[in-house]
């Protein structure tokens, strides 16, 4: 049976993610066979797995940290949020229905021999299991029935490392006071506190860190500085989203992207390609101003597209996009983004609460939801296209679908894609483009996008647009492994691995 060794946080976006990812890297370096692993994750960001299942994101960046083919095993639990107090639940990568979050709360111990299927299958099948837990062990509210913090380190047996974010201030109380929050044997879990995200000369911490030793009895095995590698984000608090230093049409590169920022945004890690080439700002926006002046405008996926897209009306977004498509800025529309450049959506299933609503009315396409979700990974080109990205014509692509609407022409238009199981995909007019694949953008498209965007400006691109994003990706975990080894002390984190402190 695998060895195991869990990743905590003080709250919600302290870094878990990539510690865990980190973690991953470098057992895989040090020729141990390691697979992430996390009961239960609240995400929009997703993935269809090659089985068709549906998996968080955070445990697909981390198996490819591990080197390993991702396992909707390694996450049983997906929780999307479609409202604010209600979720869909996937279970061991299959919808099963909406929960309010009193209902969910309720029932969630029923879904513990789920839970442990998955992670005894996984250990039967590795050496080690870094498991990551989920916002905070200390929400004392929600103790009862744990299944991702604590309640999922008695499961397995893991020892616990507790993550502390230092960028957001207070992190001494953050690490204290979530231990002095856990019950006895709780509190004997944790074995180590990791400090990140942090910037300036770290002698200054050390009254800080020998003092927390003291009070706490638990080591500090490492600060972490803040550190800019390029890899996914799990959810809405991602820096992505909310860092102003990335509100790129204030900015001075010459290719300006705007992603529309839904209330229900999901998979915006479909637009990250785009931020590592340099001549270009990728920023989200929810405000008319933003797309003024951008060069390409995206609209992304949603977990609520009919709300949503009354939120864009409503905000005056879907008349400043409108205007934007007249001018000739290309508007790509991904999954829910595509539904809502088309005329009309209709729900006849409920499957987001019934009813029809107009859409933009940018492409001749009209979407009905279907009770069934589609899930499957996809490989194909694009088919001839035309306006402003006519050369993405013949461009293969990579990606999968997952989405409850069947989208259909009401006039003649062309297809954006073919993929290789001879369906279409997509629709094109003028400018204005829409796809159900998430992920099309990420072998040569959008160089091929930048490239184009460039020369429209008469501005040569400075890298080559033949890039390889798995190596890209493969150099950021490296990276990230460095940085751990750097700055954490590994011979306790492998004593703490071995159990070999008390």
């Amino acid at each position: 049976m695998a060895k195991t060794i869990m990743v905590q946080g003080t709250m919600s976006n302290v870094g878990k993610s990539l510690v865990a990812a980190g973690l991953c890297r470098i057992f895989k370096q040090d020729g141990l066979r390691v697979c992430p692993f996390k009961s239960q994750n609240m995400a929009l960001n997703s993935y269809i797995t090659k089985e068709g299942l549906e998996m968080g994101r955070a445990q697909v960046m981390q198996a490819e940290a591990a080197g390993i083919e991702p396992s909707a095993l390694m996450n049983p639990i997906l929780l999307k949020p479609n409202s604010d107090t209600g979720s869909q639940v996937i279970v061991n990568g299959i919808a099963r229905g909406n929960r309010n979050a009193a209902e969910y709360y309720r029932k969630k111990h029923t879904l513990i021999p789920e839970i442990t299927k998955a992670y005894q299958i996984l250990a039967a099948q590795y050496d080690v299991i870094v498991i990551e837990g989920a916002g905070s062990p200390a929400e004392i509210n929600l103790k009862e029935n744990d299944i991702v913090n604590m309640g999922m380190a008695k499961l397995a047996d893991a020892p616990v490392l507790l993550v502390g974010d230092i960028d957001r201030g207070g992190v001494f109380a953050q690490l204290y006071g979530t231990i002095k929050l856990l019950d006895g044997e709780e509190q004997r879990r944790v074995k180590g506190l990791i400090i990140n995200k942090f910037r300036g000369d770290r002698s200054i911490l050390v009254p800080g860190l020998e003092q927390l030793e003291a009070m706490t009895g638990v080591p500090v095995i490492g600060t972490l500085p803040y550190l800019h590698v390029d890899l996914d984000d799990e959810d809405s608090l991602s820096e992505r989203l909310h860092d102003e230093r990335r509100h790129g049409y204030r900015g001075e590169k010459p290719v300006k992207i705007a992603v529309i920022k839904l209330p229900r945004i999901s998979n915006f890690t479909d637009f990250s390609v785009f931020e590592q080439f340099a001549q270009v700002s990728v920023y989200y926006t929810e405000t008319p101003e933003g797309v003024q002046n951008a060069d390409m405008i995206i609209l992304p996926g949603t977990k609520s597209t009919m709300s949503d897209l009354l939120w864009l009306r409503q905000s005056g977004l879907e008349a400043a996009i409108q205007k934007a498509s007249q001018r000739g800025v290309p508007v790509f529309g991904i999954c829910g983004g595509y539904q809502m450049l088309g005329q009309e959506i209709r729900d006849p299933n409920h499957v987001e609460g019934g009813g029809s609503v107009k859409g933009i009315g940018l492409l001749p396409v009209v979407t009905v939801f279907d009770s069934e979700k589609r899930r499957t990974q996809v490989s194909g080109r694009f088919r001839e296209m035309k306006g402003a990205l006519e050369k993405l014509t013949d461009v293969s692509f990579l990606g999968y679908e997952i989405h409850h609407g069947n989208t259909v022409c009401v006039k003649d238009c062309a297809a954006v894609g073919g993929i290789s199981d001879g369906r279409l995909d997509g629709a094109q007019c003028g400018n204005v483009y829409g796809t159900y694949v998430h992920g099309i953008f990420d072998e040569r498209a959008a160089a091929v996008i930048v490239e184009t965007l460039l020369e429209a400006k008469g501005l040569v691109m400075e890298q080559e647009k033949d890039y390889d994003r798995t190596a890209y990706r493969q150099r950021q975990y490296d990276l990230l492994a460095d940085n751990l080894r750097s700055n954490l002390d590994m011979d306790m984190v492998y004593r703490i691995l071995n159990k070999q402190l008390v």
